[in-house]
């Protein structure tokens, strides 16, 4: 079973993944994953040496093309059980959930 908390903060060495909720042009905007037939929210896993924010931005641009937007956080927030990438039951993962407004895109 996985279980997803929610936090005002942790500390920011936990932080290990980012997750963007995005729009433009007052559409919501998702990305076709290439190892699955899914449509999911832009993010990913957290770099050595990036900050939480430096993520976000990361994992938007490479993941929908956009050149141009402002991205803001919204909650720390963790899963605890096996997932994908953690496969133990009882490890909690954070990461930072964030929002953004797309104003222009480049290419993939």
């Amino acid at each position: 079973m996985v279980s997803v908390k929610f936090y005002d903060s942790v500390e920011d060495s936990l932080l290990k993944f980012a997750v963007i909720i995005a729009k433009a042009d007052g559409k919501w905007v998702f990305c076709k994953h290439k190892e699955r037939d899914t449509f999911e929210l832009a993010g990913g896993h957290r770099e050595e040496n990036e900050t939480i924010l430096e993520t976000a931005s990361r994992e938007l641009r490479e993941e929908t093309g956009a050149e141009e937007f402002e991205i803001k956080p919204v909650c720390v927030y963790s899963v605890t059980g096996k997932t994908r990438v953690v496969k133990e039951e009882n490890v909690e993962t954070f990461g930072m959930l964030f929002v953004a407004d797309i104003f222009s895109f480049g290419k993939i």
